[in-house]
């Protein structure tokens, strides 16, 4: 699993915005969010920097990997 702190979340509307970013790199991925923690786990099949370009590219910033 990688982890992500991802700054910007604050509702459910976020949540999606940010799983679906990673589910276009790999439908087959499975995400945790947690919007007290801002943090993002996840398995997906795909390198960090282009999960995190996903993740950016949903208008969030990824604070660390």
């Amino acid at each position: 699993m990688t982890t992500l702190t991802v700054n910007g979340m604050n509702c459910g509307s976020c949540v999606r915005k940010v799983t679906n970013a990673i589910l276009e790199l790999d439908p087959a991925a499975q995400c945790s969010v947690d919007l007290a923690d801002k943090s993002v786990q996840t398995n997906a099949n795909a390198s960090l920097d282009k999960i995190t370009a996903a993740i950016k590219a949903a208008g969030y910033d990824v604070a660390s990997a």
